[in-house]
């Protein structure tokens, strides 16, 4: 009978196995990807998160012309930075999952969020509704009725195992923010970066900023996909309207592989 201290060690020995598993296909995964020999092909998949009948009425009249900016978006700005890259993207919409995702623990610790990271694959692994080819990304929405007037909590990306998991609002008026959280969340799990101060929300600059050699430099005209918001004035900050509103920079276009290092 094996002794608890060895038991442990092999429960170690696992887990790292797992981990490395995970690793090198996260690395397979990020050089295909960033080749862009072919179009990314992502699904997305609708959560009634909150269970409202009318959150459900939106979920239910949801088809892929929803999402049609964020494909524009993604073709136009690749195409800014390689006119080769005729199709970057394809984006699919499944059938409403009914199961919600794994929080992640507040003030989470290294080994916290690996764990929770693994959980979220195998969450996401039983959680596949789509009825087709297997997605590089795969981005979970999770709608709430604007009824609630509640604050969302914050969406995120996962490279390591090209998961998103976006929270957003049911109702038309929000599907340009949507479609903004939708891509940023995207280009996270591509390996994008965030560009802006996590406390204040305010872009960083430079790489923060849509247009960092614009003089006057304030205000600005666009938002950075990864800075998140347009500075207007210092202190002031607006959230773009929508995916027309916003660019690509080059440090993001050089981490996601459009521009050369």
């Amino acid at each position: 009978m094996l002794s608890a201290h060895t038991f442990r060690k092999l429960r170690i020995l696992l887990l790292l196995c797992v981990l490395a598993a995970v690793l090198l296909n996260t690395w397979l995964s990020k050089v295909r990807i960033q080749s862009w020999q072919r179009p990314v092909w992502v699904v997305l998949y609708p959560i009634n998160a909150d269970e409202r009948r009318d959150t459900q009425l939106y979920v239910n009249a949801l088809d892929e012309a929803h999402f049609e900016d964020v494909e524009r978006f993604m073709q136009r700005e690749a195409m800014r930075y390689d006119p080769s890259l005729s199709a970057v993207i394809e984006l699919h919409l499944a059938v409403p999952v009914r199961s919600h995702p794994p929080k992640i623990p507040a003030e989470a610790n290294v080994f916290q969020s690996i764990v929770w990271s693994l959980r979220m694959r195998w969450w996401a692994f039983q959680n596949d509704s789509w009825d087709g080819p297997e997605p590089d990304v795969k981005i979970y929405l999770r709608y709430f009725s604007p009824q609630n007037r509640q604050v969302l909590e914050h969406s995120l990306g996962l490279q390591k195992g090209m998961i998103g998991v976006v929270n957003g609002f049911a109702s038309v008026d929000y599907n340009a923010k949507n479609s903004f959280v939708i891509t940023h969340e995207l280009m996270h799990t591509l390996g994008a970066s965030d560009k802006y101060d996590l406390r204040s929300n305010e872009p960083l600059f430079p790489h923060g900023y849509a247009e960092p050699d614009k003089q006057p430099l304030l205000p600005q005209r666009y938002a950075e996909v990864m800075g998140g918001r347009v500075k207007v004035s210092p202190g002031w900050t607006l959230m773009p309207l929508s995916l027309e509103d916003v660019l690509v920079g080059p440090e993001t276009a050089r981490e996601i592989g459009w521009l050369s290092r």
